[in-house]
């Protein structure tokens, strides 16, 4: 069992990163694009939304951490339902119901800390050099 939710854990968390990753690099590249040609092709006037980024990337990293909890809580009920009275089996259900709210919570704190930080101390932007 240990084993089949290991192999369940990296089957989602693989493609989530692998998406994530392409999904982030596609507006910097369009960013950068849009400053070299403002520019004229001569000057490196780059600009690069460091809030978007970071958010883009923050949110597709929670939600699949949200998709992993809830497959992790089903996962955990169906532990439960066919424990059938074997208290080991009771108490692993548990401790996965348990580590998948606890994950869950943690996932919507840092949800919550990274759009302070990011909305709240930075201004969005940084520019290349202009001369």
């Amino acid at each position: 069992m240990k084993n089949l939710s290991k192999k369940i854990a990296v089957a989602l968390v693989v493609p989530a990163v692998a998406i994530t990753m392409s999904l982030a690099a596609a507006p910097v590249g369009a960013q950068i694009n849009k400053g070299i040609t403002a520019a004229g092709g001569a000057e490196n006037t780059a600009s690069v939304n460091v809030e978007g980024t970071v958010l883009s990337v923050v949110n597709w990293l929670l939600f699949a951490v949200g998709v992993i909890a809830v497959i992790m809580l089903i996962w955990g009920g169906i532990k439960y339902a066919t424990s059938a009275g074997d208290s080991n089996k009771v108490t692993a259900a548990k401790n996965t119901i348990l580590y998948a709210v606890i994950g869950l919570a943690v996932a919507v704190l840092a949800f919550a800390i990274v759009n302070f930080v990011v909305s709240n101390l930075t201004d969005g932007t940084l520019t290349g050099p202009k001369d």
